[in-house]
């Protein structure tokens, strides 16, 4: 069976993590992009969306999930969390790019 890799939850700290499905507000609905609008700000344990370039009306705000696996980071993993959201650039996978 194939295992669901896309309960997405947000790390806030070490010790926190937030789980958008229990009692989240609307922005559990923001969805991953390559070339972002928006990125996530923690400030005191809070998460924060801040714009990153104007955003025209109707447009979709996105930022980049910047996923983390403890998985090395093979073909076949980055595979288990694709991206579809079809930037020029994409990377093909929700996960942070290496450095």
């Amino acid at each position: 069976m194939e295992r669901d890799y896309h309960t997405l939850l947000f790390t806030v700290e070490d010790d926190l993590l937030v789980d958008g499905g229990a009692g989240g507000n609307v922005s559990r609905w923001i969805n991953h992009s390559c070339d972002p609008n928006c990125t996530s700000v923690i400030e005191d344990r809070r998460i924060y969306i801040d714009s990153i370039r104007d955003i025209q009306p109707g447009e979709e705000i996105t930022f980049d999930y910047q996923m983390i696996t403890q998985d090395r980071l093979t073909p076949a993993v980055k595979r288990r969390f694709p991206c579809r959201c079809g930037a020029a650039g994409c990377r093909g996978t929700l996960l942070k790019k290496k450095r």
